[in-house]
């Protein structure tokens, strides 16, 4: 650093050639696209439909897989519970001993001699265990207290998060062996470490939730075997992640009809979802209202806040606003829009609204209600469900109408 004494370091360049070497390289052979042959088994299951179905039906031979989520999510309970399905699995654990692994699978009545457990953070020494014991899968747990030991860097720092997801990368593809890495995050909720790591991964996934709800969501940003387009719904109990068939009675199961209590029905990847949103709106006792979401973007609610008292009779100017989205899911498509204007004229007359109804669609500037993506899926899950869709709203004027009569 400049103006400091005793700052300069050497650094020993990667990739370039030695010298006096001759620069000849290997030779360089291509295939042609027709000629590559897939086998029938191109895919492994892992025997866990939901995250079969956000991997695009199984795990690719060779590919690395990097799982995201807060701590105590639930990350590496989920690999636990893969690994024991799956077969012969090397688990690699920087962060756990292999007693406080032991423990957690006692817990969740995993009983395998399959699961080949290394506590010990030194990734450079995987290849003899690889080739002793052979295994299906290879779990690391986590990138981020990994290291490589041609490397003078900690643990975590970005020089040895990059080398070491590059070392895996090279590994998966040449031992044809699929790799699952756990990646810590920061807290805007965005993996930690270099972004040239998720660049290198095959798939990229994010188990989300509360900490304290059960319900956990599992979502997949990048796949390059299949759609992003999927989700995974998990519920948190006692012996681990158990999968959620049907979603719409576990955000529901506990819902009773009151002012500010409203369905709406939401696409969570290829499926719709029935989801409670609660609004509470009482006046405020201050200059400025306050405004409070979770679940739901919060300049979102204001504009929606902003429309109501521009197009109705309802006058939010002078209340205060907390918005809540029940089970601890996001939401973030506009087709909850309706939701959330009925949730706060709800709340705002003290009146519910008929249990059976059911709002969804985009609100726009003018007040006007406009139809969402999919609707008729939407309208048949509201079906099977026994609600039914307020389609005669055309505009959030006739939400007034509606709770009058």
């Amino acid at each position: 650093m400049c103006g400091e004494w005793n700052t300069l370091k050497e650094v020993k360049p990667i990739g370039l050639p030695k010298k006096g070497s001759s620069g000849k390289t290997g030779n360089f052979i291509s295939t042609k696209i027709s000629e590559v042959v897939l086998s029938d088994n191109f895919r492994s299951k892992t025997n866990i439909s939901e995250l079969d179905r956000v991997l695009g039906g199984g795990i690719v031979p060779g590919s690395v897989i990097l799982v995201g989520g807060e701590p105590g999510i639930g990350k590496s309970t989920l690999l636990l519970q893969v690994a024991e399905r799956v077969g012969k699995t090397l688990y690699i654990s920087a962060e756990e001993s292999a007693a406080q692994i032991k423990v957690r699978a006692e817990r969740m009545k995993i009983e395998s001699n399959e699961i080949y457990l290394v506590a010990d953070g030194d990734i450079e020494s995987m290849r003899t265990e690889i080739e002793k014991t052979k295994p299906n899968l290879i779990i690391v747990d986590s990138i981020q207290t990994v290291f490589l030991r041609s490397y003078d860097a900690t643990p975590g720092s970005v020089l040895q998060v990059r080398e070491s997801g590059i070392y895996l990368q090279q590994l998966a593809k040449k031992s044809g062996i699929p790799i699952v890495i756990v990646g810590h995050v920061t807290k805007e909720g965005n993996l930690a470490g270099p972004r040239i790591l998720e660049h290198l991964v095959d798939v990229v996934l994010y188990l989300e939730g509360e900490r304290y709800n059960d319900a956990r969501i599992l979502r997949g940003v990048k796949n390059r075997f299949g759609a992003t387009n999927e989700v995974g719904i998990f519920s948190m109990q006692e012996k681990g992640l158990a999968e959620i068939s049907n979603p719409s009675e576990l955000f529901l199961s506990e819902r009773k009809n009151s002012p500010g209590s409203i369905i709406t029905v939401a696409l969570e990847g290829s499926r719709p979802i029935l989801i409670e949103v609660q609004a509470l709106v009482i006046p405020t006792h201050f200059g400025y209202p306050k405004r409070t979401a979770s679940g739901f973007d919060l300049n979102r609610l204001n504009l929606l806040a902003a429309v109501i008292s521009k197009k109705t009779a309802v006058n939010l100017g002078n209340y205060d606003i907390y918005l809540n989205i029940i089970g601890g899911i996001k939401l973030s498509e506009p087709a909850i829009d309706l939701a959330i204007c009925a949730a706060l004229i709800s709340s705002y007359k003290n009146q519910a609204f008929d249990p059976s109804n059911c709002f969804f669609g985009e609100v726009g500037l003018g007040g006007e209600v406009r139809r969402v993506t999919r609707q008729k899926d939407r309208e048949k899950e509201l079906e099977a469900l026994g609600f039914k869709s307020a389609q005669e709203i055309k505009n959030i004027q006739d939400l007034l109408l509606m709770i009058k009569s």
